[in-house]
C-alpha cells in the first residue's frame, strides 16, 4: 500500500459503512462528468464512488469494523467549549437534518471547497476519538454558519510612539554643525 492514501471510512447516504483508502490529496476524480472518490477497499479493489452517494468521508486512526453502528466513533458532534486548536469554528445543518460542528482551516480553501460544490474538511470536536478529520460534501449542508474565529493569542501590538522611543538615532552626530 502506498503511503500517500489515509485509512477512511466513507458513510453513504443510504447509511451503508464502506471501510477503505484514500489519497491524501486529489480526493475528487471526474468520471462520465460526474466527482467522485476513487476507493481503495479492504480487498484491495478499487471502486469509483459519485459523490451524490456520499454522506461524508471520515480519517479515522483504525477500521473498528466490529463496530457496526458508529465506527467511525463521533459521539461528540458539537464543542463543549472554546476549541483550543486554531481555525474557523463553524455549525454545519446537514441534509438528515443532523448538526455538525468542527473546526476549518483558515485559509482560502473552505471558501474554494464550498463554491467549487465540492465539500469541507473539518477537524471534530473531540480530537481524542477514532475520526482525526472529517471531510463532509457540499450537497450534504443545508447551513453553514461561522460560530468563531480561533486564534492563538499574540503579544500586544507597539504604537508607533513606543517604536520611536526605543529607536536609537542612526547618524547621532550630523545635525551638529
Amino acid at each position: 500500500m502506498a503511503s500517500s492514501r489515509k485509512k477512511v471510512i466513507l458513510r453513504t447516504t443510504t447509511d451503508e459503512v464502506r471501510p477503505g483508502y484514500l489519497p491524501v490529496s486529489g480526493l475528487l476524480q471526474i468520471a462520465d462528468r460526474e466527482p467522485g472518490v476513487t476507493l481503495l477497499d479492504l480487498e484491495g479493489r478499487i471502486n469509483l464512488i459519485p459523490m451524490t452517494a456520499v454522506r461524508w468521508i471520515a480519517y479515522v486512526r483504525d477500521f473498528n469494523l466490529a463496530d457496526k453502528e458508529d465506527p467511525e466513533r463521533l459521539t461528540r458532534r458539537s464543542f463543549l467549549a472554546r476549541p483550543r486548536t486554531e481555525g474557523l469554528w463553524v455549525k454545519l445543518t446537514l441534509i438528515d437534518g443532523g448538526i455538525f460542528e468542527g473546526l476549518a482551516p483558515i485559509d482560502i480553501s473552505l471558501v474554494d471547497g464550498i463554491l467549487d460544490d465540492k465539500g469541507i474538511f473539518l477537524i471534530p470536536p473531540d480530537i481524542r476519538s477514532n475520526t482525526q478529520r472529517l471531510y463532509i460534501p457540499r450537497h450534504q449542508i443545508v447551513d453553514l454558519k461561522m460560530v468563531a474565529v480561533v486564534t492563538t493569542p499574540s503579544k500586544p501590538k507597539s504604537t508607533e510612539s513606543d517604536a520611536a522611543s526605543r529607536q536609537a538615532p542612526l547618524f547621532p552626530d550630523s545635525n551638529r554643525g
